[in-house]
């Protein structure tokens, strides 16, 4: 066979980065990095030795050997194109072989990336005190020109620079707002990277109209700045420092080198999905992620700022929902395993919505309990409130790892949807211009007057999550918020601060009826379900009712086996008490407590659901949930009511926290349930009750756009949270309903040990 060339510039070839490898039997190995490629076949040796880059495809059938036939060749270069294995060889190719071969390696045509770069020219913009040399020699080096911004500026339009690579020390310059603003405008693309500190940033790429912007990515950054925020609001008017500069010569270097290889990649068309994200590399210890930057819907720059506005004034109605089957811990339309993958990329250190989900690893694995980053129902205005917030985490919790992951994912986007952006829908007035649809704050804080005359000093001795605010004015002009009312189908008005966690207003926000899941409806079923559930536990709690005990043997459940064992090892005793109200919902206490000598150390924990077996789970998986603080004999958390619970309570003192002697054991049978296989069903049923009892169900749905996880807050006014809230109504009235006190409890004799949970 003669080699012959031919001269129509498009010569077809292997890839540049595959060396061929002949041997016996016929076989041909194509040899890459990191990878070895084998062809067989009769003609695959006689075709590879043609596809040598100096031929085009007529070249190719034409040097064939004769034991081939051209439908033969034809046919093996078409598969060989499709498994990605040629390229095209131009006449003009006078770039080095191990260029062209990189260019080939990213999937490319190198001579086409070449051709593209030709003539691409980068702006080059720092807001860092770095020198920017480094960052110019790896331009250089990659042959790319740079030009200032004066230049861009003055050039005409069509010759501006084709990629503005901005340096910055902090994505969270305010600056940068300014950059991004202007590239929006004029539609010019642009790289952000941080080349100093221990830790090196760099991208995402900006492109207006495709993705997210840097508002979006800032305002994600910003959530794991906590502790910067309470400076910045303690400083007011006064600017904050910024930390040390942190860097070697070598970092930036090496920083610099991937900007521009970043930046030439892009230039050159090549095109993967890191570019939408942050890559992050540690310099100590050299370890490199992705985080992805998220376009935000309603972002004020690049989206919808009335977007959520919109939305609180559409109706909430669930629909047929079916539940997912095996999706244990309370009837969900999603398994956890599924909601973790759909939503995995919520968690991250800087475009999360939470740094990370770990186990806490205070106790035993068995409790499976899963922390998920600061609760933000806890607000730092002051630095001890600071320290409460990053001690306090969400948390997740299962009778596996994966619910308990799921359980902790899905709180933590409950608190930061329900925390507030200012993007929320919100109508001033008073209580009085807007009392034809205001819901008054009182129906649902339930404070007694007695408390708001007392809060002075109630609050310098409890913790954030029980202080009493002031009494509403009802007069003062506060912002207000629209809710859907499921049982008037209409719109009706709540404080906005009682609704968003650090929201402007007189009336705090608490978690009561928050609540996350795989759809609106899963949402919405568990929201109503811990409104209940808080309800039964206040009216036994602060009435300190003897309840009878639910018989865990009832259940034959292996799983509860196993954690009485677990406790029973640790010298403890578990038992759950039945304290279902007379709304008819089973909710549930478990308790531990140690019995090996010492102090006592009981926990709790609760749960409710229409299947009374998965409110038993769910109040022991709660349990196990807090067991860390209990088993880690830690004398300080942030909480002086849990510290004093634990450190002196015995149930000698409390009898009520055990079961009632003289009632006989719950058991499944006294619960009739029927199961529903849909969650709209589930709902309804619970809503009916609801109303039967005189009670409203509200609904806000607070999921935002760019979490897309379901989150709702369903407010029932009249429901009693379980915190201490002592005005008259159903903490009073459902005992002697029930037949369980025969008057009133008096409100001097209620339980002063107020709930902490």
């Amino acid at each position: 066979m003669t080699r012959t060339t031919t001269s129509t510039g498009r010569r077809v070839g292997f890839k540049r980065h595959l060396r061929l490898e002949f041997a016996d039997g016929g076989i041909t190995y194509l040899i890459e990095e990191g990878a070895v490629t084998a062809l067989e076949g009769s003609c695959a040796a006689p075709l590879a030795r043609l596809l040598d880059g100096t031929r085009d495809l007529a070249g190719v059938l034409r040097d064939a050997p004769a034991t081939l036939s051209s439908q033969e060749v034809a046919a093996g270069v078409r598969r060989l194109a499709e498994a990605g294995l040629l390229t095209v060889h131009a006449d003009h190719d006078d770039a080095e072989p191990v260029v062209l071969a990189y260019w080939d390696a990213a999937g490319m045509h190198g001579s086409q990336v070449l051709e593209e770069l030709r003539g691409k020219r980068v702006e080059l913009l720092s807001l860092s005190q770095i020198d920017t040399a480094p960052v110019a020699d790896a331009f250089q080096a990659a042959a790319i020109p740079l030009s200032s911004p004066q230049d861009s500026r003055s050039a005409p339009a069509d010759e501006r620079a084709d990629l503005t690579v901005v340096l910055c020390d902090d994505y969270l310059d305010p600056r940068l707002a300014a950059i991004n603003d202007d590239h929006r405008r004029t539609g010019r693309p642009w790289l952000i990277a941080k080349p100093t500190g221990t830790e090196v940033w760099v991208g995402p790429f900006f492109v207006p109209g495709d993705g997210p912007c840097w508002r979006c990515l800032a305002d994600r950054i910003a959530v794991h700045r906590r502790a910067e925020a309470h400076l910045r609001e303690l400083a007011g008017d006064r600017a904050v420092p910024p930390p040390p500069r942190v860097s070697l010569p070598v970092t930036i270097a090496s920083a610099a080198c991937t900007i521009a290889l970043e930046a030439v990649k892009w230039l050159g068309g090549h095109r993967h999905p890191g570019q939408r994200r942050v890559w992050t590399q540690d310099t100590l210890t050299l370890r490199v992620r992705h985080h992805e930057a998220v376009r935000r819907p309603q972002c004020p720059s690049c989206g919808d700022p009335d977007l959520m506005r919109r939305r609180a004034h559409r109706p909430v109605e669930p629909v047929s929902r079916r539940k997912a089957p095996g999706a244990r811990g309370g009837h969900r339309s999603a398994a956890p395993e599924s909601v973790l993958e759909r939503y995995r990329h919520l968690v991250g250190p800087i475009t999360g919505i939470v740094a990370e989900i770990t186990p806490d690893e205070r106790g035993p694995r068995f409790f499976n309990s899963y922390r998920s980053g600061p609760n933000l129902a806890l607000r730092a205005r002051t630095l001890k409130g600071l320290r409460s917030m990053l001690r306090s985490h969400s948390g997740g919790k299962g009778v596996t790892a994966v619910e308990a992951k799921a359980g902790a994912l899905c709180e933590a986007a409950e608190r930061f949807c329900g925390s507030f952006q200012g993007d929320e829908c919100r109508i001033s007035g008073s209580f009085e211009a807007l009392r034809h649809l205001a819901i008054h704050p009182n129906a649902c804080q339930l404070f007694d007057e007695r408390q708001y005359a007392a809060r002075a000093e109630w609050n310098s001795a409890h913790g954030p999550l029980l202080h009493i605010p002031e009494p509403f004015d009802e007069r003062a002009v506060i912002d207000w918020t629209p809710v859907w009312s499921l049982s008037r189908r209409e719109h009706r008005l709540l404080p906005t601060s009682m609704l968003y966690y650090g929201a402007p207003g007189p009336v705090p926000a608490d978690s009561n009826g928050n609540a996350a899941g795989s759809s609106l409806e899963d949402a919405i079923l568990q929201g109503l379900l811990e409104l209940i559930e808080r309800d039964a536990v206040a009216i036994w709690w602060y009435n300190r009712l003897r309840m009878p005990e639910f018989d865990l043997d009832d259940l034959g459940d292996p799983w509860i086996d196993r954690l009485r064992q677990v406790h029973a090892d640790l010298g403890r005793q578990v038992w759950v008490l039945d304290v279902t109200s007379d709304l008819g919902v089973p909710a549930m206490a478990a308790l531990s407590r140690r019995t090996s000598g010492g102090p006592e150390r009981i926990m709790f924990g609760f749960g409710a659901h229409l299947d009374p077996a998965v409110a038993v789970r769910r109040a022991l998986t709660e349990l196990n949930q807090a067991m860390p603080w209990v088993v880690a004999e830690q004398r300080e958390c942030g909480d002086p009511d849990l510290e004093r619970w634990l450190r002196e309570i015995t149930v000698e003192q409390q009898p009520y926290l055990t079961p009632d002697p003289h009632a006989p054991k719950r058991r499944r049978k006294d619960h009739p349930y029927v199961f529903e296989p849909d969650l709209a069903e589930d709902i309804a049923s619970i809503q009916a009750t609801l109303e039967a009892a005189g009670l409203e169900v509200l609904v806000l749905d607070q999921t935002r756009p760019d979490v897309g996880l379901p989150v709702v807050k369903v407010i029932v006014p009249g429901l009693r949270p379980f915190w201490a809230r002592f005005a008259p109504g159903r903490l009073f009235d459902v005992p002697v309903r029930m037949g369980l006190r025969e008057r009133p409890t008096r409100y001097a004799d209620l339980n002063p040990i107020p709930l902490f949970a």
